[in-house]
């Protein structure tokens, strides 16, 4: 569903976006090129299975980063189109 805000149109709170653009977004990852890098070579799970970069996201999903020997494991918890950095946090939670 999209909204009208100000001239804007945006797409109501809890649609689904890119894996990609969602690592960015919450910079879980800070560049979405290192997202896409990091799709590309296997190191992205959604829900256990491996996800390409263009997989969709949405609430609920488990997303599991591996960053060499280390794992990272989230919640989405949200979905926004653009977050200040302060608010970032806010659009996942931790896991184990």
């Amino acid at each position: 569903m999209l909204l009208h805000y100000a001239g804007f149109f945006m797409k109501e709170r809890g649609f689904k976006m890119r894996l990609d653009k969602y690592l960015k977004v919450s910079r879980l990852i800070k560049r979405r090129t290192v997202a896409n890098e990091a799709c590309d070579a296997g190191r992205v799970f959604i829900n256990d299975k491996p996800a390409k970069a263009s997989t969709n996201v949405k609430m609920g999903d488990i997303i599991t980063i591996q960053f060499g020997n280390k794992e990272v494991k989230v919640e989405v918890l949200d979905i926004q189109e653009t977050v200040r950095k302060e608010e970032a946090k806010e659009l996942f939670r931790y896991l184990s």
